[in-house]
């Protein structure tokens, strides 16, 4: 163990005494839902039991059943759902939080660790019991997520990229703009540059614990001068880096904004297209032939729009103006793309805004037209499939987990409901129950 990932951990240990601990969950039970949406099927049905032992789901019966020795916890006057799933998180960081370059150059990667906690906490809170974390410094997120998985830290299930796979100069290298003389391991971890060098990089990061890849083959909003526009990364680093992770079993995300980036990507075969942006009709046939799923986040453009509008003195030189001329767009190309049949995951880029207010999204989904059902879809078994564990979470059905959530209302007549979690069950465990929720018995 290097001193630095020794300093890592003692500072997950701090965070891990400052968390509230997982609760023990019931051996046995059962869940009344007055409206069940289960994540697969398009009609909600009413009066439902959800049977659980352990940590989870064992049966779904018809009417409001009890069984010998069950805890029951009455939802019969809610709305109950699979624990929401959110494709696109970075739960080490927070953009808004003071300037741009004055946190790149004060905090480090303790700091964001730190951070981290408490955001998994409140991303958890939201309703979201999975996430898929699509970048963060490797030791520092694998960290998080092996203290989620222990217990030892309240928050979703996480499925981590680690270093975002990046060229010199790219989106992910967070050392453009600055002195030579500054540098961090965490600004340049993933650079690699040609393809034996991004194989490389891709073997490492299955060594480190990473679940996943993810690459950014063209330039970024957040990022300082860098083209949204431009793939900068050539064919053959991409598929080198496809038909490696795909080898080690591991799924590739693709960060993309422009036209070209995008259509080779999805040629490629990477496994989802990141953004988004500046696709066109040609590009979301690509997608839908290759069965490349799109995870829009419609909330990162919004947000990154309020800041260049509100606060621009918060962001780095050069990110106003993309912002400006990327956010309008996104919502417009999500509406086309699902009328084309492009499989739709959802995911928000959390972290780019507020973390706990991922669910947003949905509300911007529908304003791009999809349907309130479809949204709900896309952020439990399609988001599920993405992550490429359907088996076990995204629908309530017998063999999931038990993360289930409800709201008092109807999510499919106001999809606003989902912005007000009352109840969040993982794993069996409740780990939230609002003045919405009737109790228990």
């Amino acid at each position: 163990m290097t001193f630095r990932t020794r300093r890592l951990a003692i500072a997950l240990t701090l965070a891990a005494a400052t968390s509230l601990s997982a609760p023990a969950f019931a051996k046995d039970v059962v869940i009344h839902a007055g409206r069940l949406i289960d994540g697969v099927s398009r009609q909600p049905r009413e009066r439902m039991s959800i049977l659980i032992k352990g940590d989870r789901i064992v049966g779904v019966e018809q009417g409001f059943v009890d069984k010998p020795g069950a805890e029951v916890v009455d939802l019969s006057t809610s709305t109950v759902l699979p624990g929401l799933i959110d494709a696109h998180v970075h739960l080490l960081i927070e953009l808004g939080k003071g300037s741009q370059i004055v946190n790149a150059v004060t905090k480090n990667a303790f700091d964001h660790l730190l951070e981290g906690t408490v955001n998994a906490r409140k991303t958890l809170m939201a309703g979201f019991t999975s996430v898929r974390d699509v970048g963060g410094y490797t030791p520092a997120i694998v960290a998080l997520k092996k203290a989620v998985t222990a217990g030892e830290i309240a928050g979703p299930r996480m499925w981590v990229a680690g270093s975002i796979i990046s060229p010199t100069g790219g989106h992910a290298d967070a050392s453009t703009g600055f002195d030579d003389a500054l540098s961090k391991p965490e600004w340049t971890d993933g650079i690699a540059d040609g393809p034996e060098e991004a194989i490389k990089s891709v073997r490492r990061h299955h060594r480190e614990g990473t679940d996943l890849i993810k690459i950014v083959p063209s330039g970024g909003v957040a990022s300082v001068g860098d083209d949204p526009q431009a793939q900068l990364m050539t064919d053959e680093e991409i598929k080198a880096v496809v038909d490696t992770a795909h080898t080690l079993h591991m799924k590739v995300a693709a960060h993309a904004h422009g036209t070209v980036a995008i259509e080779h990507a999805a040629k490629l075969g990477v496994d989802s297209i990141e953004h988004g942006s500046f696709a066109d009709a040609d590009g979301d046939k690509i997608m839908k032939a290759n069965g490349t799923w799109l995870v829009p986040t419609l909330t990162a453009g919004a947000s990154v729009v309020d800041y260049a509008k509100l606060h621009p003195e918060l962001l780095a030189p050069s990110v106003a103006a993309k912002a400006l001329a990327v956010g309008p767009i996104m919502q417009a190309n999500l509406s086309r793309a699902y009328k084309a049949g492009v499989k739709i995951a959802f995911g928000t880029d959390a972290g780019v805004f507020a973390h706990g207010t991922n669910a947003r999204e949905f509300e911007l989904m529908v304003g791009a037209g999809m349907t309130p059902m479809d949204t709900i879809i896309a952020a439990t078994s399609s988001a599920a499939t993405l992550i490429g564990d359907e088996a076990d979470i995204g629908s309530i059905q017998a063999g999931r987990y038990a993360d289930i959530i409800a709201v008092a209302g109807d999510p499919l007549k106001d999809i606003a409901q989902l912005r007000s979690i009352a109840f969040v069950m993982k794993g069996g465990a409740v780990v939230k129950a609002g003045p919405a929720t009737a109790g228990t018995r």
